[in-house]
Protein backbone atom coordinates (compact mmCIF):
# COMPACT_ATOMS: atom_id res chain seq x y z
CA UNK A 1 0.00 0.00 0.00
CA UNK A 2 1.34 3.32 -1.06
CA UNK A 3 1.80 6.01 1.83
CA UNK A 4 -1.49 8.12 0.25
CA UNK A 5 -3.86 5.10 0.64
CA UNK A 6 -2.39 4.29 3.97
CA UNK A 7 -2.88 7.74 5.50
CA UNK A 8 -6.42 7.56 4.06
CA UNK A 9 -6.81 4.49 5.45
CA UNK A 10 -5.14 5.32 9.15
CA UNK A 11 -7.53 8.36 9.34
CA UNK A 12 -10.67 5.89 8.62
CA UNK A 13 -9.72 4.56 12.50
CA UNK A 14 -9.55 7.93 14.25
CA UNK A 15 -13.41 8.79 13.60
CA UNK A 16 -16.42 9.23 15.82
CA UNK A 17 -19.03 6.00 15.42
CA UNK A 18 -22.28 5.81 17.30
CA UNK A 19 -20.62 3.73 20.15
CA UNK A 20 -18.19 6.66 20.56
CA UNK A 21 -18.71 10.08 20.50
CA UNK A 22 -14.89 11.52 20.48
CA UNK A 23 -16.70 14.96 21.20
CA UNK A 24 -18.44 13.93 24.48
CA UNK A 25 -17.26 16.36 27.15
CA UNK A 26 -16.73 13.24 29.81
CA UNK A 27 -14.89 11.08 27.55
CA UNK A 28 -12.44 14.19 26.67
CA UNK A 29 -12.00 15.37 30.38
CA UNK A 30 -10.89 12.26 31.29
CA UNK A 31 -8.55 11.37 28.41
CA UNK A 32 -7.16 14.85 29.14
CA UNK A 33 -6.78 13.88 32.83
CA UNK A 34 -5.14 10.61 31.89
CA UNK A 35 -2.38 11.68 29.85
CA UNK A 36 -1.80 15.66 30.20
CA UNK A 37 1.52 14.27 31.85
CA UNK A 38 2.27 12.18 29.55
CA UNK A 39 4.92 13.40 26.92
CA UNK A 40 4.72 10.52 24.12
CA UNK A 41 1.97 8.78 22.59
CA UNK A 42 3.04 5.21 23.82
CA UNK A 43 3.21 6.89 27.27
CA UNK A 44 -0.14 8.45 26.49
CA UNK A 45 -1.50 5.01 24.99
CA UNK A 46 -0.35 3.35 28.06
CA UNK A 47 -2.12 5.47 30.32
CA UNK A 48 -5.75 5.31 29.45
CA UNK A 49 -4.96 1.27 28.40
CA UNK A 50 -3.92 1.01 32.32
CA UNK A 51 -7.71 3.06 33.43
CA UNK A 52 -9.61 0.74 31.16
CA UNK A 53 -7.75 -2.88 32.14
CA UNK A 54 -7.99 -1.35 35.78
CA UNK A 55 -12.20 -1.43 35.25
CA UNK A 56 -13.24 -4.63 36.49
CA UNK A 57 -14.59 -7.18 34.39
CA UNK A 58 -18.64 -8.13 34.16
CA UNK A 59 -21.37 -9.72 32.95
CA UNK A 60 -24.94 -7.54 32.24
CA UNK A 61 -28.06 -8.30 30.88
CA UNK A 62 -27.74 -5.71 27.71
CA UNK A 63 -30.46 -4.78 25.15
CA UNK A 64 -28.13 -3.05 23.04
CA UNK A 65 -24.31 -2.12 22.97
CA UNK A 66 -23.13 0.79 25.34
CA UNK A 67 -21.64 3.67 24.47
CA UNK A 68 -17.81 5.16 25.54
CA UNK A 69 -19.37 7.72 27.75
CA UNK A 70 -21.62 5.28 29.24
CA UNK A 71 -18.65 2.30 30.22
CA UNK A 72 -17.06 5.54 31.79
CA UNK A 73 -19.79 6.28 34.15
CA UNK A 74 -20.26 2.85 34.81
CA UNK A 75 -17.06 1.95 35.93
CA UNK A 76 -17.39 -1.88 34.50
CA UNK A 77 -18.24 -3.61 31.55
CA UNK A 78 -17.72 -6.58 29.64
CA UNK A 79 -15.45 -7.36 26.79
CA UNK A 80 -16.86 -5.53 24.28
CA UNK A 81 -17.90 -2.29 26.58
CA UNK A 82 -14.34 -2.03 27.90
CA UNK A 83 -13.11 -2.16 23.63
CA UNK A 84 -15.53 0.12 23.04
CA UNK A 85 -14.09 2.61 25.85
CA UNK A 86 -10.49 2.19 25.03
CA UNK A 87 -10.60 2.91 21.28
CA UNK A 88 -12.70 5.47 21.51
CA UNK A 89 -9.73 6.95 24.37
CA UNK A 90 -7.20 6.12 21.64
CA UNK A 91 -8.77 7.65 19.24
CA UNK A 92 -9.70 10.87 21.22
CA UNK A 93 -5.69 11.31 21.22
CA UNK A 94 -5.64 11.36 17.76
CA UNK A 95 -3.95 7.49 17.33
CA UNK A 96 -5.50 5.43 14.69
CA UNK A 97 -7.41 2.85 16.96
CA UNK A 98 -9.80 -0.29 15.66
CA UNK A 99 -11.56 -3.73 16.46
CA UNK A 100 -9.68 -7.14 15.46
CA UNK A 101 -12.51 -9.62 16.43
CA UNK A 102 -11.97 -13.21 16.42
CA UNK A 103 -14.24 -16.28 17.33
CA UNK A 104 -12.71 -18.52 20.04
CA UNK A 105 -13.41 -22.51 20.59
CA UNK A 106 -15.10 -22.89 23.31
CA UNK A 107 -12.28 -24.45 25.77
CA UNK A 108 -11.21 -20.98 26.20
CA UNK A 109 -14.29 -19.97 28.47
CA UNK A 110 -13.76 -23.93 30.59
CA UNK A 111 -14.67 -23.21 34.24
CA UNK A 112 -16.84 -20.41 33.77
CA UNK A 113 -19.74 -22.35 33.13
CA UNK A 114 -21.28 -20.95 29.83
CA UNK A 115 -22.37 -22.77 27.16
CA UNK A 116 -21.66 -20.32 24.37
CA UNK A 117 -20.03 -21.59 20.97
CA UNK A 118 -17.39 -19.52 19.33
CA UNK A 119 -17.86 -16.93 21.83
CA UNK A 120 -16.14 -13.75 20.13
CA UNK A 121 -13.51 -11.36 21.23
CA UNK A 122 -12.61 -8.11 20.72
CA UNK A 123 -9.14 -7.36 20.06
CA UNK A 124 -8.23 -4.05 20.02
CA UNK A 125 -5.15 -2.70 17.69
CA UNK A 126 -3.49 0.55 17.71
CA UNK A 127 -1.37 1.96 15.04
CA UNK A 128 2.57 3.66 16.45
CA UNK A 129 5.52 3.06 15.44
CA UNK A 130 4.56 2.38 11.21
CA UNK A 131 2.61 -0.67 12.46
CA UNK A 132 -0.34 -2.30 14.26
CA UNK A 133 -0.07 -3.28 17.57
CA UNK A 134 -2.50 -5.28 19.67
CA UNK A 135 -3.80 -6.79 22.95
CA UNK A 136 -6.87 -8.24 24.61
CA UNK A 137 -5.11 -7.71 27.88
CA UNK A 138 -7.41 -4.80 28.73
CA UNK A 139 -10.34 -7.26 29.24
CA UNK A 140 -9.59 -9.02 32.09
CA UNK A 141 -8.82 -6.72 35.02
CA UNK A 142 -5.32 -7.62 37.28
CA UNK A 143 -7.07 -9.35 40.40
CA UNK A 144 -9.14 -11.53 38.22
CA UNK A 145 -6.52 -12.74 35.34
CA UNK A 146 -4.38 -13.57 38.77
CA UNK A 147 -6.85 -15.27 40.43
CA UNK A 148 -7.87 -17.12 37.09
CA UNK A 149 -4.19 -18.12 36.11
CA UNK A 150 -3.68 -19.88 39.49
CA UNK A 151 -6.81 -21.83 39.47
CA UNK A 152 -5.46 -23.17 36.33
CA UNK A 153 -2.06 -23.44 37.62
CA UNK A 154 -3.76 -25.58 40.62
CA UNK A 155 -6.01 -27.91 37.63
CA UNK A 156 -3.22 -28.25 35.74
CA UNK A 157 -5.15 -26.97 32.93
CA UNK A 158 -3.55 -24.63 30.09
CA UNK A 159 -7.05 -22.85 29.15
CA UNK A 160 -10.08 -21.76 30.54
CA UNK A 161 -11.46 -18.52 32.27
CA UNK A 162 -11.03 -16.83 29.13
CA UNK A 163 -7.03 -16.83 29.21
CA UNK A 164 -4.43 -19.27 28.98
CA UNK A 165 -2.06 -20.52 32.19
CA UNK A 166 0.94 -18.74 30.18
CA UNK A 167 -0.74 -16.08 28.73
CA UNK A 168 0.16 -12.34 28.86
CA UNK A 169 -1.20 -10.47 32.00
CA UNK A 170 -0.24 -6.68 30.63
CA UNK A 171 -0.01 -5.16 27.31
CA UNK A 172 4.31 -3.21 27.54
CA UNK A 173 2.79 -0.33 24.24
CA UNK A 174 5.46 -2.13 22.07
CA UNK A 175 4.90 -5.64 21.57
CA UNK A 176 1.55 -7.14 20.72
CA UNK A 177 0.22 -8.73 23.88
CA UNK A 178 -2.42 -11.80 24.24
CA UNK A 179 -3.64 -13.36 27.23
CA UNK A 180 -3.84 -16.39 25.03
CA UNK A 181 -0.12 -16.71 24.51
CA UNK A 182 -0.35 -16.30 20.91
CA UNK A 183 -1.35 -13.92 18.06
CA UNK A 184 -4.81 -14.73 16.51
CA UNK A 185 -3.53 -17.01 13.40
CA UNK A 186 -0.96 -19.29 15.64
CA UNK A 187 -3.78 -19.07 18.36
CA UNK A 188 -5.65 -23.14 18.65
CA UNK A 189 -8.09 -21.08 20.42
CA UNK A 190 -9.09 -18.80 17.24
CA UNK A 191 -11.80 -20.69 15.34
CA UNK A 192 -12.54 -17.86 12.33
CA UNK A 193 -11.44 -14.37 12.25
CA UNK A 194 -14.42 -11.94 11.80
CA UNK A 195 -12.52 -9.12 10.76
CA UNK A 196 -11.38 -5.41 11.91
CA UNK A 197 -14.13 -3.30 12.82
CA UNK A 198 -14.89 0.45 14.34
CA UNK A 199 -16.54 -0.65 17.31
CA UNK A 200 -19.20 -3.67 18.67
CA UNK A 201 -22.25 -2.11 17.14
CA UNK A 202 -20.33 -1.99 13.47
CA UNK A 203 -19.27 -5.94 13.69
CA UNK A 204 -23.07 -6.86 15.27
CA UNK A 205 -24.46 -5.40 12.39
CA UNK A 206 -22.32 -7.00 10.08
CA UNK A 207 -22.86 -10.60 12.03
CA UNK A 208 -27.17 -9.79 11.30
CA UNK A 209 -26.45 -9.05 7.90
CA UNK A 210 -24.86 -12.48 6.82
CA UNK A 211 -26.66 -14.74 10.14
CA UNK A 212 -29.35 -12.90 11.62
CA UNK A 213 -30.99 -15.74 13.08
CA UNK A 214 -28.07 -17.44 14.99
CA UNK A 215 -26.48 -14.11 15.94
CA UNK A 216 -29.74 -12.88 17.40
CA UNK A 217 -29.76 -16.37 19.10
CA UNK A 218 -26.25 -16.24 20.92
CA UNK A 219 -27.60 -12.40 21.78
CA UNK A 220 -30.12 -13.81 23.62
CA UNK A 221 -28.32 -16.56 24.98
CA UNK A 222 -25.73 -14.08 26.50
CA UNK A 223 -27.93 -11.99 28.09
CA UNK A 224 -30.13 -15.21 29.54
CA UNK A 225 -26.43 -16.55 31.23
CA UNK A 226 -25.39 -13.09 32.01
CA UNK A 227 -26.15 -13.60 35.75
CA UNK A 228 -24.49 -16.67 36.09
CA UNK A 229 -21.47 -15.35 34.61
CA UNK A 230 -21.42 -12.27 36.73
CA UNK A 231 -21.72 -14.88 39.83
CA UNK A 232 -18.87 -16.94 38.21
CA UNK A 233 -16.46 -13.75 37.39
CA UNK A 234 -16.68 -12.41 40.97
CA UNK A 235 -16.12 -15.76 42.59
CA UNK A 236 -12.56 -16.47 40.42
CA UNK A 237 -11.66 -12.67 41.21
CA UNK A 238 -12.67 -13.12 44.93
CA UNK A 239 -10.99 -16.70 45.37
CA UNK A 240 -14.38 -18.22 46.34
CA UNK A 241 -16.30 -21.48 45.40
CA UNK A 242 -17.82 -21.49 41.48
CA UNK A 243 -21.47 -21.79 41.31
CA UNK A 244 -22.77 -25.15 40.49
CA UNK A 245 -23.58 -25.75 36.86
CA UNK A 246 -24.55 -23.24 34.64
CA UNK A 247 -24.53 -25.01 31.81
CA UNK A 248 -20.99 -26.12 31.14
CA UNK A 249 -18.89 -25.86 28.01
CA UNK A 250 -20.09 -25.62 25.05
CA UNK A 251 -19.15 -28.04 22.53
CA UNK A 252 -16.14 -26.87 19.95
Amino acid sequence: MTREPLLESLLSWTVSTPLMDLEDPYLRMRVQSLTQLRASPRTKALAVYAYVKRLPLSKSVKRRSRTAAEVLRAGTGDAPDKATLLVAMLRQLGMPARLHVVALRAPIVRGLGVAILRPARPIVEVWMDERWVATDTYIFDAPYLSAARQRLKAEQAEYGYGIHVEGAMAWDGFHSAYVSGRPPEHDPMVAKVLGHFHDPGAFLAAQSRFGGRLWRARLLQWNLLAPWLQRTIHAVRDNRGLPRDGGGAGPD
